[in-house]
C-alpha cells in the first residue's frame, strides 16, 4: 500500500477545521488540522492561541498513549472477572475445545510445596439440588492441605530434577505426579494406587483407587488469559466418570485458576482457584440446573519452591 495524502474536508466547519487522512507505513492515520488564520483573530492572538493549542495537543497525545499502553493490563479479562464474581455464577466459562496440553509461563517451572486451603463453598441450587458429598466437604473448610507439585519443560524426564529452562521452552504440568500427590494428601497413601495419563492424549487421565474403583477425567475445553507478565489465568472443563459402584457417577467439573508471580515475596507464587460442579445430562436433576453450577469450592493456593529435590 503506497503512501498517500487525502486532504479533502470531511467534517464540520471546513473554513477552520479539516479532517484528513494519510497512509503511513500501510496504515490509515487520521489527522485534524485547525486553520488558525481562518479564525479572523489579530496576529498576536493567533500566535498565542496556536502555542496554547500545541501544548494541549501534546499533553492530550501523551495521555492517550499512556492509556493505550496501560489499559490492556489494567482491564480484567472474562476469566478474572468470573473469579471476582464468585459465588454469583449462572453459566459456564467462555472456553474453547482443548487441543494439546496446557502451557504455563516459565516462572512456574520447578518443584513446589503447594498448600491448598478451601476458603469458601456454596451450593447455589440448594436445597432443591445438592451434590453427593457437599455436606461432608464442609469439614475441609479452612483446613490447609500440603503436597508436592511440579511443572516441567516439555520432553523433560519426569523422574529427575528439572533441567535448565531455556527461552521458548514450553512448561507443562506433570499431571500424573501432581494428581497422585494431591489425591494422596486428601485421601491417604493407601487409598490411591496410581494415576495414569493417556500417552496419546495429555488431557485424559485415570486415577486407580483402593477396592478396584477408578476415576476417569478428560479435559474437553479450555481458555487462557495472560493479563500481564506476572498473572496467568486459566479455565479447564473436564468430564468425570466414577466407576466401581453399581451405578457409575458422571458429572462435569470446571477449574478456573488465577496464578500470580511475586518475585519479592517469601511465597513467590500464589493462586486463587474455584472448582465448579455441573450435572451430567444423564442426571435426573439435570434440567433443574442446565448450565448452572450445583456446587462451588473456592481455594487459596500458596507455592514455596523446593530446591535440589529428586522426586
Amino acid at each position: 500500500m503506497r503512501p498517500y495524502d487525502d486532504v479533502r474536508p470531511y467534517d464540520v466547519r471546513p473554513s477552520t477545521t479539516i479532517l484528513y487522512r494519510r497512509c503511513l507505513s500501510g496504515v490509515d492515520t487520521w489527522f485534524i488540522r485547525i486553520d488558525v488564520e481562518a479564525l479572523s483573530l489579530p496576529s498576536p492572538m493567533q500566535e498565542s492561541l496556536w502555542k496554547l493549542m500545541r501544548r494541549r495537543f501534546f499533553w492530550l497525545s501523551l495521555l492517550l498513549l499512556v492509556w493505550l499502553l496501560c489499559s490492556g493490563e489494567a482491564q480484567a479479562g472474562p476469566l478474572q472477572e468470573r473469579l471476582e464474581q464468585f459465588p454469583d455464577w449462572t453459566n459456564k466459562p467462555p472456553v474453547q475445545v482443548a487441543e494439546g496440553d496446557l502451557i504455563y509461563p516459565n516462572w512456574m517451572a520447578g518443584t513446589w510445596q503447594m498448600t491448598t486451603t478451601l476458603v469458601d463453598l456454596a451450593a447455589p441450587l440448594a436445597p432443591e439440588v445438592v451434590t453427593p458429598g457437599f455436606e461432608g466437604n464442609q469439614d475441609w473448610l479452612d483446613q490447609p492441605i500440603a503436597c508436592l507439585v511440579r511443572f516441567v519443560p516439555e520432553g523433560a524426564s519426569l523422574r529427575r530434577f528439572l533441567p535448565l529452562v531455556r527461552h521458548g521452552t514450553k512448561i507443562l504440568s506433570d499431571r500424573a505426579f501432581n494428581a497422585l500427590s494431591l489425591a494422596r494428601a486428601y485421601l491417604g497413601e493407601e487409598a490411591v494406587q496410581t494415576v495414569r495419563v493417556d500417552p496419546t492424549n495429555p488431557n485424559r487421565q485415570v486415577t486407580l483407587l483402593q477396592g478396584g474403583r477408578q476415576l476417569e477425567s478428560t479435559i474437553t475445553r479450555r481458555a487462557v488469559e495472560t493479563l500481564d507478565d506476572h498473572t496467568f489465568v486459566t479455565s479447564e472443563v473436564y468430564q468425570q466418570i466414577f466407576r466401581g459402584t453399581d451405578r457409575p457417577y458422571l458429572n462435569e467439573v470446571e477449574t478456573t485458576t488465577a496464578y500470580r508471580w511475586q518475585s519479592d515475596s517469601p511465597t513467590p507464587l500464589m493462586a486463587d482457584q474455584v472448582a465448579a460442579i455441573y450435572l451430567s445430562p444423564k442426571d435426573e436433576d439435570y434440567f433443574k440446573a442446565i448450565n448452572r453450577p450445583v456446587a462451588l469450592y473456592r481455594y487459596h493456593l500458596e507455592f514455596e519452591p523446593v530446591d535440589g529435590i529428586d522426586t
